[in-house]
């Protein structure tokens, strides 16, 4: 079967900086995919060039059957492909549901009318709900930003991306600042959207919630996938191992060894 979304050689450069050096990778339909690597792996580049905030210097980027080279980021998020970023910035004047809201799908011409006469059957409405009821926080739309746990506001960033209903969702470094308890709650949210036809790739330093809920983990170092593989081939591989100890081991990456380094 052809891959959702499937990257060939694909490089980067700033300048003389080459953020992505030549990368590949490939993610299924309905799979949750971990990307990992040592700070400066080029992790954020990847999900910047998929999404068009950066410019490919080589290579080519397919999703879901089609060509992304040159459309432009909108278009992408109509084609189903949809991110989160690092600082998450809520409106905090804004609801929490108004706040998803803002990312459904853009209003139409006549959207102002329907406000007037009808105004909850805008069907963003009911996307801005369903995404707060797929990370759990159907409860807390009403609420205000300020009112939030660390966690659920993380959580309100990955419902905002989830609003527009795509079929691919990066997911950079969401469990940043999160307790485990929290990063835990996450996993299982992240693992649920698989049920409600999502594919997820995950990028993010958290080695037990990458490790633990992703069907395959790619892994990125200077630019260059060095190793791909299930959770447990990963955590043996002594590539993986280097690039984030700097030594060869026998320990494996783990929660604590590959955990404090991004």
């Amino acid at each position: 079967m052809t891959p959702l979304l499937e990257l060939r050689d694909v490089s980067v450069h700033f300048g003389g900086l080459a953020a992505l050096d030549g990368a590949s990778l490939s993610v299924e339909a309905g799979t949750l995919v971990g990307l990992i690597g040592p700070n400066g792996a080029g992790k954020t580049t990847l999900v910047d060039a998929l999404t068009g905030f950066v410019t490919v210097s080589a290579g080519t980027m397919d999703f879901d059957g089609r060509r992304l080279t040159r459309i432009p980021p909108h278009r992408r998020a109509r084609r189903g492909l949809a991110r989160t970023f690092q600082s998450i910035e809520l409106f905090e004047d804004l609801t929490v549901h108004q706040n998803v809201l803002v990312s459904a799908e853009p209003s139409r011409w006549y959207s102002i009318l329907t406000d007037i006469f009808v105004p909850h059957a805008r069907p963003e409405n009911a996307s801005a709900d369903w995404a707060l009821e797929l990370v759990g926080l159907g409860a807390y739309g009403a609420r205000m930003p300020g009112e939030l746990s660390q966690g659920q506001r993380k959580l309100v960033g990955v419902a905002r991306a989830l609003a527009a209903e795509p079929k691919l969702v990066l997911l950079d470094e969401p469990a940043a600042g999160l307790d485990t308890a929290e990063s835990e709650l996450l996993g299982g949210h992240l693992r649920a959207l698989l049920d409600h036809g999502i594919t997820v790739l995950l990028v993010d330093h958290d080695m037990s919630l990458v490790l633990g809920v992703s069907d395959m983990i790619w892994v990125l170092e200077f630019g260059r996938v060095i190793a791909r593989g299930t959770p447990t081939e990963i955590q043996r591989d002594e590539a993986v191992v280097t690039a984030y100890l700097g030594e060869r081991s026998t320990a494996g990456v783990n929660g604590s060894g590959a955990g404090t380094t991004r």
